[in-house]
């Protein structure tokens, strides 16, 4: 396994974070069983994997704190979420202090390293920092928590509005964002500030429907076509990114995803999710693998470079 600082958190990282939210949520969306999730988690463990990312909205706090209380806390590094609102409605800190005191009792934990505001939209925004955040900074001081983090809600904001507003105010040491090969924009408008702020940053939707599902990549290929976003031969290729493949580069689209995400200057922790052991190994071992070939990556660049928003779908429940 390779680590990393968490920007200026002073966390060491692995490189590869085990997402047990998604469509899987550790396998718990396609009957895998708690002590098969469980068996998941301590495989990622073994296999160097020190980063855990859970929410309670994922249902997988319990599994986390299950798999991991055996091992020293300071060996694992816990990151959960709370969403900002309920029934429609926005919460108060009170509500987020109650929260968070929730999380902690499934975590099995005194504290978690990472507390995120969970797919805050751009609107909502304000009410965070005015709101939420000086309630969870009363939380911090007690210890609670060691580090505050914001996600954004890919799929509502492909500018990554949020997060410019949440740069500006500076109190946020980890942030949440969609970074894939085909929604490269967070290039110029994320890494560059976070680099310079010192901020950490987790990459999620690197790989999700689009680069695991052909059939529902050709349909994408095929509006961005229409829409005069890809040139059309694109649209025309059943396999349009196996160009990516073989020859000394990726051994699959989805191995290319990984690589692409994990060697992006400015790329901490590249997220992924499973419920399959299988599929554990071979995306950590993605991740670890050496970057994609230069002349590769600069073809992702100029193909996709300028587009926003794509593939950032809502997970599919099954």
């Amino acid at each position: 396994m390779e680590y990393t600082t968490l920007g200026r958190t002073a966390l060491k990282v692995s490189v590869a974070g085990l997402g047990c939210g998604g469509s899987s949520r550790l396998g718990q969306n396609s009957g895998n069983s708690e002590a098969q999730a469980i068996a998941l988690v301590r495989r990622a463990v073994d296999l160097g994997v020190n980063f855990f990312d859970t929410a309670e909205v994922y249902g997988t706090e319990a599994i986390v704190g299950l798999a991991v209380r055996d091992l020293p806390r300071d060996s694992v590094v816990i990151s959960t979420k709370s969403r900002i609102r309920s029934a429609g409605r926005l919460v108060s800190g009170d509500d987020i202090i109650a929260n968070l005191e929730a999380s902690l009792q499934r975590l099995q934990t005194e504290y978690v390293d990472v507390f995120h505001l969970h797919g805050v939209p751009p609107a909502d925004y304000g009410h965070v920092r005015d709101e939420i955040v000086p309630a969870l900074m009363r939380e911090q001081d007690k210890g609670k928590l060691r580090h505050l983090g914001i996600t954004e809600t890919g799929p509502n904001d492909p500018k990554h509005e949020m997060l410019q507003r949440a740069f500006d105010d500076d109190i946020f040491d980890v942030i949440m964002l969609a970074y894939h090969m085909m929604n490269q924009n967070a290039r110029q408008n994320v890494f560059p500030r976070s680099q310079a702020q010192g901020i950490g940053t987790l990459l999620m939707f690197v790989v999700r429907r689009i680069f695991s599902d052909p059939v529902y990549l050709r349909g994408i290929m095929a509006r961005l076509a229409q829409a005069g976003d890809i040139p059309q031969v694109l649209a025309d290729d059943d396999r349009p990114l196996d160009f990516l493949c073989g020859d000394g580069g990726a051994s699959s689209v989805i191995d290319a995803a990984y690589r692409f995400a994990r060697h992006e200057p400015g790329a901490d922790v590249i997220l992924f999710g499973t419920g399959s052991l299988e599929h554990l190994e071979a995306n950590i071992d993605s991740i670890l693998k050496p970057p994609l070939p230069e002349a590769d990556i600069e073809t992702l660049y100029k193909l996709f470079g300028k587009l926003e928003g794509v593939g950032l779908d809502l997970p599919t429940q099954r």
